[in-house]
């Protein structure tokens, strides 16, 4: 993932007051609100392997013509902290309908997905607000703190500034750890009027971040878990550099997992007992059962390391209220797909925000 310094002498917003698996049909959730009826994806020749289609997803170069430059805008979330958000705002975007989208571990506002999002809303006449988590997308110095995988608070602020400011109905949408977020924001809101959230979606979650944290650290996954841990490292750097004195980075390089690095830096700073303490608490499986607006979450059979099965308990497939489809074929965010099976090559993108769409009718 790449990270970019961005500026901070930003605008008021217009809308404030001042491996392959064997071919078969997708699953859906039995306790399903709504069938998603969509073609299933048909992944680009040579796609077919889950590996194949995770990588060449994130390192293909798409370009969006239709979408205008961004507003980047800061949003205060606490006394001590502000996220950094790149808008998307129809030309009279007051009571029109907002996208939140959500990036994945490391990720930023500039990912091909999180763009990819915005391209669809945008043609839909939609607002799109690209949000960035604490420190990513070159923020470390407007946060002293650490952004962790069930860390709600702050889109929860986003979405209730956008509401202040007279947005239509909010749509969320997360990729990964962005939308393992998203679940949990959904399931923490319940059926509560506090903020206006019609629906969301959610792109291989890490919803059950203890077995996706284990399934990185198969040996077939080695590639991905050293990519990230060599962003991870290098966000810590920038982080004690910005804030001197904050953080002890004696051992850093010593790290070589994720878990590693959450027992050393993001449990302890967030008042978790460890790593797995952690992850059991700040999963959105706690809360899944709890989701009273219309949920898609969207998989794939063959993601290297979010293994499907987590998405058949009970407190999901009881749900009626979710709907799950998991696909043969998509690798990890990928979805990389023939344009015979939809409007857009990049599927996940397209069905999620069709989901949004009929869930604000």
């Amino acid at each position: 993932m790449i990270d970019e310094r961005m500026r901070t002498d930003l605008p008021a917003s217009p809308l404030s007051s001042g491996p392959s698996a064997p071919a078969a049909p997708p699953q859906a959730s039995p306790g399903s609100r709504a069938n998603e009826s969509s073609a299933s994806v048909v992944p680009a020749r040579g796609l077919g392997n889950g590996h194949v289609m995770t990588v060449y997803a994130w390192a293909r170069r798409r370009t969006f013509t239709a979408l205008p430059e961004p507003e980047a805008r800061l949003f205060r979330v606490s006394p001590d902290t502000q996220v950094l958000a790149h808008c998307y705002w129809q030309a009279s975007p007051a009571g029109r309908p907002t996208l939140v989208a959500l990036h994945g571990l490391e990720g930023s506002s500039s990912v091909h997905y999180m763009r990819g999002l915005a391209d669809q809303a945008f043609r839909r006449g939609w607002n799109a607000v690209l949000l960035n988590q604490r420190n990513c997308g070159g923020t470390e110095h407007l946060t002293p703190g650490l952004y962790h995988s069930g860390l709600t608070a702050d889109p929860r602020a986003v979405i209730a500034d956008l509401a202040t400011g007279g947005c239509g109905p909010v749509v969320v949408c997360g990729y990964s750890l962005g939308g393992t977020l998203t679940l949990k924001l959904a399931g923490e809101l319940g059926d509560s009027a506090e903020l206006p959230v019609a629906a969301v979606a959610a792109v291989c979650p890490t919803m059950e971040l203890d077995t996706c944290v284990r399934a990185i650290e198969r040996p077939s996954n080695y590639a991905y878990q050293w990519n990230f841990m060599r962003n991870l490292r290098a966000r810590m750097r920038r982080k004690a550099e910005a804030w001197p004195g904050a953080f002890d980075l004696a051992g850093l390089d010593a790290l070589r997992t994720i878990r590693a690095f959450d027992d050393r830096y993001t449990a302890p700073y967030h008042g978790f007992g460890g790593a797995s303490d952690y992850y059991h608490r700040a999963s959105a499986m706690r809360v899944a059962a709890r989701i009273r607006r219309p949920a898609l979450i969207l998989a794939a059979a063959d993601d290297p390391f979010v293994p499907p099965g987590q998405f058949a308990t009970p407190d999901v497939t009881d749900n009626p209220h979710v709907t799950v489809r998991v696909e043969p074929r998509g690798g990890h965010c990928g979805f990389v797909a023939t344009h015979a099976s939809g409007t857009d090559a990049y599927w996940a993108e397209a069905r999620a925000v069709e989901f949004l769409s009929r869930a604000i009718r």
